[in-house]
């Protein structure tokens, strides 16, 4: 996969990847997203969380051209992005994993993979069936490109499969798969390891930690295992009613009074007070004394 970590078309020195400022999106008098702003660097693994109803996949969806704010600005690699329609964003370099899979089930798992790759198919109709010239020297390249993801994410055994017959885990890992196929300058994380046991979850781990580290490719991950956030993220941005309580590393985030309590509810000190933590069965339930640990 080295090769596609340097054909990564690099920032200008000192700028971020993404900018967010100031970004306001209302849905009548409903308020999804109040004036949440952060930044992006090259490398980055940048993990937003919050409990349920906070804004969260608001803010994906704003980032990816879904939903369109009333205020604020949105900048990839110095370019604005607010009014661009998702494929266009795509195009630019944005790519982004779903927490619900979407795969074609009927096709193979290198078939899907080569869905990614869409964007980067160059040849007409009638060059592809002819099967000649560029068209063919093109497809090569493609394939051999994505058998390099096949490698990295470990997926052999299961290459020409169908992914519907494939265990939760390894489609989720397709999904990621796909998406390092457009050869994204940042990668979205929708939840990548819910609905996931704990050895599929530590191997999502992995192979997340292994894209910045060796692909280099920056992240913003949505999760709601506060545990794999705290463990793996460079910066964490705590969101609550669409309003940004705090943001920092994530032992600076995880002793915050105002992340407690947003979690928590009450002082910080009753953690029967909550309303909560997101994915969690309520005030008082094991989620949130789950949650408690990892914010303790």
């Amino acid at each position: 996969m080295s090769a596609q970590a340097s054909s990564q078309p690099s920032t200008p020195s000192g700028k971020p990847v993404l900018e967010f400022d100031d970004v306001h999106l209302s849905f009548g008098a409903v308020t999804a997203v109040n004036g949440v702003s952060f930044t992006v660097d090259e490398g980055e693994l940048f993990a937003v969380i919050g409990p349920n109803g906070a804004g969260k996949t608001s803010i994906f969806n704003v980032l990816s051209g879904v939903y369109r704010p009333q205020r604020g600005r949105v900048a990839l690699h110095g370019t604005d992005i607010l009014g661009m329609k998702p494929p266009a964003i795509a195009r630019l370099g944005m790519a982004r994993t779903f927490q619900n899979i979407e795969l074609f089930s009927n096709l193979t798992v290198l078939d899907n993979l080569m869905l990614g790759r869409h964007q980067h198919i160059r040849y007409g109709t009638l060059a592809a069936i002819a099967w000649w010239g560029r068209a063919r020297n093109e497809e090569l390249r493609h394939r051999e490109r994505v058998e390099e993801i096949v490698d990295f994410l470990e997926l052999e055994q299961w290459r020409k499969m169908p992914v519907g017959l494939l265990p939760y885990g390894v489609q989720k890992r397709v999904e990621l798969g796909r998406a390092l196929a457009m050869e994204p300058r940042l990668l979205l994380l929708d939840e990548p390891v819910a609905g996931m046991n704990l050895e599929e979850t530590e191997d999502m781990a992995r192979y997340i930690l292994d894209i910045r580290e060796e692909l280099k490719i920056p992240m913003i991950m949505v999760e709601h295992d506060m545990g794999l956030v705290m463990d793996i993220a460079d910066r964490v941005m705590v969101v609550d009613f669409g309003t940004p309580v705090a943001t920092g590393r994530p032992a600076e985030v995880q002793s915050n009074p105002d992340v407690i309590r947003a979690y928590l509810g009450g002082d910080g000190d009753d953690p029967d007070a909550g309303r909560g933590a997101e994915g969690g069965s309520g005030p008082g339930g094991q989620d949130d004394a789950e949650n408690e640990g990892a914010l303790a």
